[in-house]
């Protein structure tokens, strides 16, 4: 994906919702630092869900492969929106699925992607 035209260079973009928070930088030395063409993904900030590196995975490579049908186009607010949308409704699919699951010992249950998936409900 190109960057940001002239004059955003200067303005770090970013993207936050319930599970996925993207951000035009790269991390260095634990700090977040702009750099326009490159973007970081940080997934389940609050550790709401159990994650297996297959299913981590799974959320990687979709976000790779949005990244890259983009390629080309203007990074913008509405792009990090519409891949971070996405994301969001893939962790939904893995979590409906039962290839994902939440966190008991996350601080708060609220269930954000609706009730957990359990034998009687299946």
């Amino acid at each position: 994906m190109q960057g940001p035209e002239k004059s955003m260079t200067e303005t770090q973009l970013k993207c936050t919702t319930r599970h996925i928070r993207l951000f035009t930088g790269r991390i260095e030395n634990d700090n977040l630092i702009f750099d326009p063409d490159h973007l970081t993904l940080d997934i389940d900030p609050d550790n709401e869900f159990l994650w297996t590196d297959k299913v981590l995975t799974k959320v990687q490579q979709r976000f790779k492969d949005l990244v890259a049908s983009q390629a080309g186009m203007e990074l913008s607010d509405y792009t990090l929106r519409r891949i971070g949308s996405d994301l969001e409704g893939t962790i939904r699919q893995l979590l409906q699925a039962g290839e994902l699951s939440y966190n008991p010992n996350c601080r708060v249950q609220n269930y954000s992607m609706g009730l957990p998936r359990t034998p009687d409900l299946l």
